[in-house]
């Protein structure tokens, strides 16, 4: 069996279209990072109800913007 190495070299000499289609291929093999298809949602529910019971852990649009504003600068 070839090494890693071996079947990295071999993919970066393809050209970009099929090193893309391989990429897709290898990812599509790999399991979900969300095994349970509701655990996104139970983050989701979770941290709203948390924005609920307490709403000055939030922050505003403005304010999220100006950070991510700040932090390309």
């Amino acid at each position: 069996m070839p090494s890693i190495t071996e079947v990295e070299k071999l993919a970066f000499e393809l050209p970009d279209s099929q090193r893309t289609i391989l990429a897709a291929h290898l990812l599509q093999s790999l399991p979900p990072v969300l095994d349970d298809e509701d655990e996104g949602i139970a983050e989701a529910l979770r941290r709203n109800a948390e924005l609920d019971a307490n709403p000055n852990i939030g922050i505003s649009l403005e304010q999220f913007d100006q950070h991510v504003q700040a932090r390309r600068d």
